[in-house]
């Protein structure tokens, strides 16, 4: 027994009584498809929580890279900054998604061992049985899937498999592999010019539809994902459909992988993909109803900032509209800070004269009269100057001649 087997034993055992409660290896393995996704729903939720957040920061990011498109090292900085106050992670979306994998892929054991699974034989023994089938029935070119076709052989052989391995024949029972008239034990062909009959015609079209349940799946999700990315204003992003546009690559990829898988792997397989693709979309829209509730109550919070800010910014023009009409040559005084403060210090020491005058009883206006006529320039050095080159016996008596002798 390995580690895997933690997870094979209970659901081969799961599968088993669905088979029994439902007697339709078919509607055993849609059932089973529902549990499992069930059962993942909370890792599913998880994952999909951060590809949604992913993609509601996929306008905020694009305009901090048209900001900092050319400082990368601001730019990385404020998309981290961005993660961090959004509550991204950057592996989150992976991580849940690749855990769910690490128990989807031992599943597939089960439904292709189902003689060591559901019939709870020993490798050994399962070994044995599939040995002695196929000495009777072409098991086909793969081993992997021996198992799946030899099981719903066993009722016609049960005789020598019984005395092979020691117990009843009674006991050994085929698996009833039928379904909508189809042999989910068979590989479907894709040769479809040789096919004939509805159960080789219904194995054909399951991996088509496989294939166009992908497809669904992941147009819808893109579609859904796309609804929940706004911007900082709150508003639908008009480019997300856009940039979903650049992953339609992918949109076809996957499907094609699967049409190819389906005409490569028993057709039981095909219907366990079928089943998870359909469920997995009705949970998938599920989860982003859910998600878009929450992200609705942030976008209506985004609104609001920014018809705050429109306001702002508006009353902010209106007031710059006033100014240029009341100065439209936009001559503006100097408001330097120190002259500014000698402004207010001069002011505040002529209250203080002003002030100290009245108090002393002294008419301030007539004293500046007084001074004026006695100083015409008001300063007491230079009554009569101009400027720089004033000198005080240039407009005396023989001044003017004296200075030009001596230049």
């Amino acid at each position: 027994m390995n580690i895997s087997d933690i997870i094979r034993v209970p659901f081969g055992y799961l599968l088993d009584w669905l088979y029994q409660f439902t007697t339709n290896y078919g509607l055993a393995l849609i059932l089973f498809s529902l549990i499992v996704k069930i059962v993942l729903l909370p890792l599913n939720a998880k994952s999909k929580k951060s590809m949604l957040k992913m993609s509601r920061i996929a306008p905020l990011q694009k305009a901090l890279e048209a900001k900092y498109g050319d400082d990368k090292a601001k730019y990385q900085q404020e998309l981290m900054a961005l993660y961090k106050e959004e509550g991204v992670s950057t592996t989150g979306g992976c991580l849940w998604a690749f855990i769910p994998l690490l128990i989807l892929l031992p599943l597939y054991y089960v439904i292709r061992e189902p003689i060591t699974y559901m019939l709870h034989f020993s490798a050994e023994q399962a070994a044995q049985i599939v040995e002695i089938v196929g000495q009777h029935v072409t098991l086909g070119a793969s081993e992997y899937f021996h198992q799946l076709i030899a099981a719903s052989h066993l009722g016609e052989y049960a005789q020598e498999i019984g005395k092979a391995l020691g117990v009843a024949a009674s006991s050994i029972q085929s698996l009833d592999f039928s379904f909508l008239g189809m042999d989910l034990s068979a590989i479907p062909s894709w040769k479809f010019w040789s096919l004939s009959g509805w159960s080789q015609i219904g194995a054909f079209l399951l991996p088509i539809v496989s294939g166009g349940t992908n497809i669904l799946a992941m147009w819808v999700g893109q579609k859904l994902n796309n609804t929940v990315a706004t911007n900082e204003k709150g508003e639908q992003d008009k480019d997300a459909a856009k940039m979903a546009q650049s992953m339609n690559t992918m949109l076809f990829v996957m499907p094609l992988i699967s049409v190819w898988i389906g005409f490569t792997m028993p057709a039981a397989v095909t219907v366990y993909w079928i089943a998870q693709s359909i469920i997995g979309l009705i949970f998938d829209s599920l989860l982003t109803v859910h998600c878009r509730k929450a992200y609705a109550a942030e976008d209506e919070i985004r609104r609001e900032k920014a018809r705050i800010k429109a306001a702002e910014e508006a009353e902010k023009e209106r007031i710059r509209a006033e100014r240029r009409a009341a100065n439209p040559d936009g001559i503006t005084e100097n408001t330097s800070k120190k002259k500014q403060e000698r402004k207010e210090r001069e002011e505040r020491e002529a209250a203080q004269r002003e002030f100290a005058a009245k108090k002393a009883g002294i008419d301030l206006e007539a004293e500046k009269a007084a001074q004026s006529e006695k100083c015409p320039s008001g300063i007491p050095e230079r009554p009569y100057c101009r400027g720089r080159a004033y000198k005080p016996d240039r407009y005396r008596k023989g001044g003017a001649q004296a200075e030009d002798a001596a230049e």
